[in-house]
């Protein structure tokens, strides 16, 4: 199934299943909608799952220029107001937590809940120094085999376009993201988040997202790198669901969330 949606230059396409309130899906970086096989069948079943594929991403073309978080974010913006058009809980893996994270402090309006999964806020998060990994890499590296040729496997630009993207992506890689924590501390939005204890994205990182944002929750997931999604869906699938139809259970021995005394 699927459709194209237009978003002001960006011909984007997007899958969507189920019903009841909305839920969008934001992919990881250079990955397409097929990551989230996993998670859609389970997800579907309890909301509206809507899952765009960013510029450059899957199905949805490149268009001229760079590419950049800010813009990714504004596509997203974008789509909820058109497509979705109301409040919608985010789900975001990676480079698409960042996009949640952006489109969560530009618009809260449009966000019930958010959930980010192996994401950073700055590019000093990663375990490794960023630029030393797009040095060591080129389009047409091992490593990156799978992203490769599910991209070119769908992309109505064509497998030749791939060295393009690459190089787009990478290059934004090694720039962004640089989100301040004072926007992080002005999110009300509640959010969860998740990581992989072996993950690409620090655990110290991870922890300094968390204590940032002022409603948020931590996950850490045992032997489970920054696939986590892939590797471990029978523990991520029920903790985004419960997060996300459920509210807090009020703890015995609370410390962060500790009313304090009137």
């Amino acid at each position: 199934m699927g459709d194209y949606v237009e978003l002001e230059g960006v011909r984007t396409w997007y899958d969507d299943q189920g019903v009841g309130s909305p839920l969008v899906l934001l992919h990881g970086g250079l990955m397409t909608n097929e990551s989230w096989f996993a998670q859609m069948p389970v997800l579907s079943s309890e909301w509206h799952a809507y899952a765009p594929e960013r510029r450059a991403h899957g199905r949805t073309p490149d268009v001229d220029g760079p590419i950049s978080f800010d813009d990714m974010a504004t596509d997203t913006i974008r789509f909820l107001e058109s497509v979705v058009g109301e409040p919608a809980a985010l789900v975001g893996w990676s480079h698409g937590g960042i996009v949640g994270l952006l489109v969560a402090i530009a618009r809260p309006d449009l966000v019930s809940k958010l959930v980010v999964i192996g994401t950073s806020f700055d590019t000093k998060g990663m375990v490794f120094d960023v630029d030393d990994m797009v040095a060591g890499m080129s389009h047409d590296s091992f490593e990156i085999t799978m992203m490769r040729e599910t991209y070119s496997a769908v992309s109505p630009d064509g497998a030749d376009h791939w060295p393009t993207v690459f190089q787009k992506i990478t290059t934004m890689w090694t720039r962004e993201p640089h989100i301040p924590i004072d926007d992080l501390k002005k999110l009300a939005v509640p959010v969860l988040v998740l990581v992989g204890d072996d993950d690409m994205v620090s655990l110290s990182h991870s922890v300094e997202l968390y204590e940032a944002l002022p409603n948020a929750a931590l996950g850490v997931i045992p032997f489970s790198s920054h696939t986590v999604l892939m590797e471990k869906p029978d523990i991520v699938n029920p903790m985004i669901v419960d997060f996300l139809k459920n509210d807090p259970v009020p703890t015995m021995m609370p410390i962060r969330r500790r009313i304090p005394d009137s």
